[in-house]
């Protein structure tokens, strides 16, 4: 992020940091929706279908909040926003949630006035390049022109690995995701960078994805997740708890398939704890004791999402990676729903 634009956004921060008082979630029940805060557009994660609906794997974590919230995964708001604007939309009011491949970092999380809810995406900063260009490595752009974001912390991190790797660059900076991969395709920059996930959801809408290569180095570490405001305990508790219940729900195996029968049937205590059938874990968060069962039925768990917008067998054809559960060789787990 630009020192300038960090430095507005951290005054905006201070001056609003009483904007999330105890009352999100009454507020968010009188309107009727949820407002949330998602890209302008990527491939996989939040974009508008072709009959202008908006579908993703970010925008399906918008889903089962309205799920957990309303019973209802239909009853949420889009409000597209570029890497500068997200944060202000986010301080003022304007949006309730921010889930936007948005990475967790110290300064977000502190000095911003966040409150990060989890992670529901390992990721890493890489590079894409053309295959006609005949790098096989990131370590051999010494004096490339680069493309990238303006407003992120892809910025920083070139400049980190550049310098540690006694290499020099020319950076191309662009305000939105569409900006950048246009300049690219236009040759303005022989380089893309982002989180890595973000540059195969570029590459699945290239005219010629072949023609293109992700590089094999990952020069950072990009934990992206939803966030809300501080000062909110009640709705960063909804928040958090409504992604988790996604991942918990994909480790004990209740998908929307089987959701309906193991509601009625389960011997297991902690999926009757999950669908609400035994204890009080949505009376704790103030909704209804069902909350985990509509997020599960009405969108899934969050193997379902990935495979659906992410997977092997999409256009992004990620692997599960990282993002496996903590048994299948992955880091991802939820803590206990007890």
């Amino acid at each position: 992020m630009k020192k300038a634009i960090f430095i507005a956004v951290a005054a905006s921060a201070t001056l609003l940091a009483t904007a999330a008082t105890a009352g999100t979630l009454d507020d968010v029940k009188a309107k009727g929706f949820i407002q949330c805060g998602v890209t302008t557009g990527l491939a996989g994660f939040a974009a508008p279908n072709n009959d202008g609906k908006w579908e993703g794997f970010d925008v399906d974590y918008c889903r089962a909040m309205a799920a957990a919230i309303f019973a209802d995964a239909d009853k949420v708001k889009y409000t597209p926003t570029t890497a500068k604007e997200r944060f202000t939309a986010l301080q003022s009011g304007e949006i309730d949630v921010l889930a936007r491949n948005t990475t967790w970092t110290f300064s977000r999380d502190v000095n911003l006035g966040f409150e990060f809810i989890g992670v529901n995406y390992y990721d890493g900063q890489g590079f894409m390049v053309k295959k006609a260009l005949g790098v096989k490595s990131a370590l051999e752009l010494d004096g490339a022109r680069i493309c990238l974001q303006s407003g992120t912390t892809t910025e920083l991190n070139l400049a980190d690995y550049f310098t540690a790797n006694g290499m020099k660059y020319d950076s191309v900076l662009f305000d939105t995701a569409d900006e950048v991969r246009e300049a690219y395709i236009q040759d303005t920059c022989d380089v893309y960078t982002t989180d890595q996930s973000g540059l195969y959801a570029q590459r699945s809408i290239i005219a010629d994805p072949e023609a293109h290569i992700v590089l094999p180095e990952i020069i950072s570490k990009e934990p992206l997740g939803p966030l809300v405001r501080h000062g909110d305990n009640q709705w960063g508790d909804i928040a958090r708890w409504t992604l988790n219940t996604m991942i918990a729900g994909e480790e004990h195996n209740i998908s929307s398939a089987n959701v309906d029968d193991l509601k009625a049937n389960t011997k297991n205590p902690g999926i009757a704890r999950i669908l609400g059938t035994s204890g009080d874990l949505g009376e704790q968060l103030g909704l209804s004791k069902e909350f985990a069962y509509n997020i599960l039925k009405l969108v899934g768990n969050y193997g379902e999402s990935f495979a659906t917008n992410l997977g092997e067998g999409t256009p992004l054809n990620i692997s599960r990676g990282l993002n496996a559960q903590w048994n299948k060789g992955g880091i991802l787990y939820s803590p206990p729903m007890r």
